[in-house]
């Protein structure tokens, strides 16, 4: 972990007609650290998601990640993050490989790159035996690592993960915290939201804080 704000944001805020999201949010991630966004569903945690990966603007506050304006300087922000959101955003007809090439190339990767990034990924994430199996044939763990593998395709130094073990057995869900604790070694800070209050049992050891939405 570094001294190095790698996401911040002051007073934010967001409405959506009399519904308010976000009221006046505050957070500070320091490079190579977690936090983790406790709240129930409504609580306005995929809001703050969605304005510090730049998918929506803010009614005031300000937001930077991984020093760039989110309002500003978007594309230098999407430049360096990756995301795995609830609703993965993956194409079912696809093999696991195929998806992540697919992404890859629409990053500006080239072909030979794209299939490259592809395999190293999937040996990560276990999920090599089942590169050629068309994705809807996954199990909910499985594609959930692939969702985070997806996330990765860029090699992006801030990464957001919304609810990432949400609908995971427990097997699955020790086993995503494993891949988890992997990426927080190799430097990768990591904003997570989740509904469950023994999340910090289970992850990264010296890493976790949190905050409360609501």
């Amino acid at each position: 972990m570094t001294s190095t704000l790698m996401i911040e944001a002051h007073g934010l805020t967001k409405r959506f007609g009399s519904t308010v999201a976000l009221d006046g949010l505050d957070l500070e991630v320091p490079g190579g650290a977690i936090l983790g966004v406790l709240g129930p569903n409504g609580a306005g945690k995929t809001t703050a998601v969605r304005i510090l990966t730049t998918l929506s603007l803010p009614d005031s506050g300000s937001a930077r990640v991984a020093g760039y304006d989110v309002v500003r300087e978007a594309a230098a922000v999407r430049g360096n993050i990756g995301v795995t959101a609830q609703d993965a955003t993956l194409d079912g007809v696809l093999t696991g490989r195929q998806n992540l090439v697919m992404i890859g190339r629409l990053s500006g990767l080239r072909r030979a790159d794209a299939r490259a990034r592809a395999i190293d990924l999937l040996e990560r994430f276990d999920l090599a035996d089942a590169a050629d199996r068309v994705l809807k044939g996954y199990s909910g763990g499985m594609r959930r690592r692939l969702d985070l593998a997806a996330g990765l395709v860029t090699r992006p130094s801030v990464l957001f993960l919304d609810e990432p073990t949400t609908g995971l057995d427990p097997t699955s869900r020790v086993r995503m915290w494993g891949v988890i604790r992997e990426l927080v070694a190799d430097g990768v800070t990591l904003l997570l939201t989740t509904q469950t209050l023994d999340e910090p049992t289970s992850s990264p050891t010296g890493s976790w804080s949190s905050i409360t939405a609501g």
